[in-house]
């Protein structure tokens, strides 16, 4: 999975879909001069207003949830702008969000501030849904389809690929926002990563986090993947490096070579050279095979592609993420 089940023991945070970070996308604006694409996607398996215990399953965000990019632009690890997006109850079918603004000292806050770049924006349930404007920018929140591909059984049972597709047909919550480049401050090269944090009484709780694709799900230890999505970017090289590194000398790495490998992924942000064409690792676009790329990394080049293509149902505009199939 990319960051699909990302709490331990293959559970969703706080045993909520709704505050499970699926994928980050982080790429130039198709056919716009400077512009830029940031995507998070929540909720896995997205199905209806139905709930299967342990899993509470249902297609709108959390009322009491921080959805937020990160992006720092100065090298620190530490935010230097960020959006944030929050939603109301849903009720009715109905539900709406806000996103805000923040740079400098206001990006590092825990609670969303900043400036409003839109509100009351109604979330999308179905393929009617379409992106509104937020000033200099363009938002879309709402279901859509999920773009991750992945033979997701076959890397659980010792990468005997199934050729099917764990992920076609299935449903996420999207955020996506089109902003322009100097939003995101004046280095072409800037760092991006995700959180979700929860509201728990007085306090916010972060529950989930990601900036390269399929990392926790697969290298943190089951006991360790709760602590790592409570983390922080600044704080990765410092708490991972060296239990990471042991993980790929017993997948067959030398030493140097495996410190080597994993400093391209701690710390867990994505970074992005705007002055490059959008590929992981270098950002991510909605097609990159990070599935394959990741199974790579972790087993030395032994395995290569579990042999699937990324989906046809992605659009040519804005969202890009295909209408949801429910």
């Amino acid at each position: 999975m990319s960051n699909h089940f990302s709490a331990a023991y293959l559970r969703f945070p706080g045993d909520d879909a709704r505050l499970d970070l699926t994928d980050l996308y982080v790429f130039g604006t198709p056919g716009a001069s400077g512009g830029r694409t940031l995507i998070i996607d929540v909720n896995p398996f997205t199905t209806g207003l139905s709930a299967t215990p342990p899993f509470l399953m249902s297609p709108e965000f959390h009322p009491e949830a921080v959805y937020r990019i990160n992006v720092d632009n100065d090298g620190d690890n530490r935010a230097d702008v960020a959006f944030s997006a929050v939603f109301t109850e849903a009720e009715a079918g109905r539900q709406t969000g806000t996103v805000f603004y923040a740079v400098g000292d206001e990006a590092r806050q825990t609670e969303p501030s900043g400036e409003v770049i839109a509100s009351a924006v109604p979330v999308g349930f179905d393929a009617a849904a379409h992106p509104v404007g937020a000033g200099a920018c363009e938002l879309f929140v709402g279901v859509r389809s999920d773009p991750f591909f992945a033979d997701a059984e076959g890397a659980l049972h010792g990468f005997e690929w199934t050729g099917e597709d764990s992920f076609a047909g299935k449903d996420v919550q999207c955020i996506a926002l089109q902003v322009p480049d100097d939003m995101l401050g004046p280095d072409p090269a800037i760092s991006v990563w995700a959180t979700v944090s929860v509201r728990r009484g007085n306090t916010l709780v972060q529950v989930d986090r990601g900036g390269n694709p399929t990392i926790n799900p697969f290298i943190n230890p089951d006991y360790a993947k709760d602590e790592y999505n409570a983390g922080h970017p600044a704080d990765d090289v410092a708490k991972y490096l060296e239990p990471w590194v042991k993980i790929l000398q017993e997948n067959g790495y030398p030493t140097e070579e495996a410190t080597a490998a994993v400093t391209t992924v701690l710390p867990d942000v994505l970074r992005y050279d705007r002055g490059q064409p959008a590929a992981y690792p270098n950002g991510r676009s909605l097609t990159d095979d990070v599935f394959s790329a990741r199974m790579s990394f972790l087993t030395h080049g032994k395995v290569t592609s579990d042999g699937l293509s990324p989906h046809d149902d992605m659009l040519a505009e804005f969202p890009y993420l295909g209408s949801p199939h429910r």
